[in-house]
């Protein structure tokens, strides 16, 4: 057993590296675009704001994008939200509140309203797109797509990548009068792991039932 498990966790990181050795400092600005649009999962922590006409909110938030079956969003700051959990589970939407013990399950619910905040968004967004564009500026890949809706507040999107490393650092979300109404800061991200790690734990568990 503690041979496969070796042999798993080698293949593992190996893995990784090659993906990880995709991107640096001699990747065109494509390859950049490239490896955003193959997006599989992430795990992110990101600050937000968001502004209207008479005030702007500031939240700290966790996101895990496994698939788009198995989606989840917790509120980390302000304090009286936290805890605060939105998650998608197959056809259904959990509403949790952990502070308070309550949990609000939405069965069925085909009709997802459109998150702005997720990442996945913008690549559904930017693939869909004929007029999408990007632009290389201060080692940034800039990524620019128009939103697939009828909010007129929510209208331009704009994703900041590091060409050094793929991944991204902030998102412009702006009105039809170019105003900026979100604006995010990815603190940190990991890539295309989550999936792959529920893969191998199940090799894992299968092999081991074998033995």
């Amino acid at each position: 057993i503690i041979l496969v498990v070796l042999i798993i966790i080698f293949v593992k990181i190996n893995n990784k590296t090659a993906k990880t050795l995709k991107i640096g400092n001699n990747s065109t600005s494509q390859e950049v675009v490239d490896y955003i649009l193959n997006i599989k999962s992430y795990e992110t922590e990101i600050d937000v704001e968001v502004k209207s006409n008479k005030n702007s909110n500031k939240y700290k938030i966790k996101q895990t994008y496994i698939n788009e079956k198995n989606i989840t969003q917790e509120v980390v700051e302000p304090s009286n939200i936290q805890g605060v959990r939105i998650i998608k589970e197959g056809n259904n939407l959990k509403i949790e509140n952990t502070k308070l013990s309550l949990t609000k399950i939405i069965e069925n619910y085909s009709d997802i309203t459109k998150n702005n905040l997720d990442l996945i968004n913008f690549i559904e967004n930017y693939k869909n797109n004929s007029n999408s564009q990007f632009k290389e500026e201060n080692n940034q890949v800039i990524m620019e797509t128009t939103a697939q809706n009828e909010n007129n507040y929510q209208k331009y999107e704009k994703l900041y990548v590091s060409k050094e490393t793929g991944k991204p650092i902030r998102m412009e979300i702006k009105d039809t009068n170019q105003n900026t109404i979100i604006y995010i800061i990815y603190n940190e991200i990991n890539i295309n792991k989550l999936e792959n790690e529920k893969i191998y734990a199940f090799r894992l568990l299968d092999i081991t039932k074998e033995i």
